[in-house]
C-alpha cells in the first residue's frame, strides 16, 4: 500500500476523478477509478474501497430519483447479484495479485468494449435478461469492483432512456455495493487516507455537477469509457509484467 502524503494525494486524485465522472454521467466511478486504485492499494483494498465509495455516491444520487426506480427489473437484478457476489469475493481473496490484475483488467476492458459497441444481446431482454445481467454484475462488482457494464448493456437492450437508466443504476449500485462490502469487508486505510477519500468525494460531486451543465452527455460518456479502457489495459499490462 502506498503511504505518505504523496500517496494520499494520489489516492484523493483518483477518487476525485471517479466521483466527478459519476456525478457527470450517472455512472463510471468504478470504471475510471478501480484500475488505478488496484495499482495504488493492491487488488483487495482497491476493490473494496471502490465498493464503499460507489455505494455512498449511489445513496446520495438516489435520494432525488428513487420514484423512477423500476422494481420489476431491479428485483431480479439485485437477487441475482446477491447470489454471485460471494463467488466474486472468493476470487478476490484467493487469486495471486498478478492473476487478479489480469482478471480485473480483462473484465473492465471487455465490458467497456461491449458498451462502446452498443452490443445487442437477445439474452439480456426481459426477466431472464435481468437475472443474467445481475448475476454477471454481482460477480464483477465483488471481484473487480466494476458491476456497471452488465447493467448498462441490459438497459441498452431494454431500450431505456438516460433518464430511466440513472436512478435504476443508482439503486442497483446501492444494493450490489452493500452486498460486496458485506462479503469483502472494508479497506485497510489509515485515518488520513479516509479523510482524503471523503474530501475528494465531496469535491468530485461539486466538480461533476458543474461540468454536467457544460459538457454534452455523449462526449462525457465517451470520455468515461476511454479512461476506463485505458485503465483496464494498464491493469492487464501490470498483471502480465508481474507474471
Amino acid at each position: 500500500m502506498t503511504e505518505g502524503w504523496a500517496g494520499d494525494a494520489l489516492l484523493a486524485g483518483i477518487v476525485l476523478l471517479g466521483s466527478s465522472v459519476q456525478w457527470l454521467t450517472g455512472m463510471g466511478f468504478a470504471l475510471v477509478a478501480v484500475p488505478a486504485l488496484v495499482l495504488l492499494l493492491g487488488p483487495v483494498d482497491g476493490v473494496v474501497l471502490a465498493n464503499c465509495a460507489a455505494g455512498a455516491i449511489s445513496v446520495v444520487g438516489l435520494a432525488g430519483g428513487w420514484r423512477r426506480v423500476r422494481p420489476a427489473a431491479m428485483v431480479p437484478l439485485c437477487l441475482a447479484a446477491a447470489c454471485t457476489v460471494p463467488a466474486g469475493a472468493w476470487v478476490t481473496r484467493r487469486l495471486p495479485e498478478p492473476d487478479l490484475l489480469l482478471v480485473m483488467g480483462a473484465l473492465v476492458t471487455v465490458a467497456v468494449l461491449l458498451v462502446m459497441r452498443g452490443a445487442r444481446v437477445a439474452a439480456l431482454r426481459g426477466t431472464k435478461g435481468a437475472v443474467a445481467a445481475g448475476a454477471v454484475g454481482g460477480f464483477m462488482n465483488s471481484a473487480a469492483g466494476v458491476g456497471g457494464p452488465p447493467i448498462s448493456l441490459y438497459a441498452l437492450n431494454a431500450g431505456w432512456t438516460v433518464r430511466e437508466f440513472v436512478p435504476n443504476a443508482q439503486f442497483y449500485g446501492v444494493v450490489v455495493n452493500a452486498f460486496s462490502v458485506a462479503a469483502n469487508g472494508v479497506p485497510r486505510l489509515a485515518g488520513a487516507q479516509w479523510t482524503a477519500v471523503a474530501c475528494a468525494m465531496a469535491a468530485g460531486a461539486l466538480v461533476g455537477r458543474s461540468l454536467a451543465q457544460r459538457i454534452p452527455e455523449k462526449r462525457a460518456r465517451l470520455l468515461v469509457l476511454t479512461l476506463a479502457l485505458t485503465g483496464g489495459v494498464t491493469a492487464v499490462g501490470k498483471g502480465l509484467w508481474g507474471l
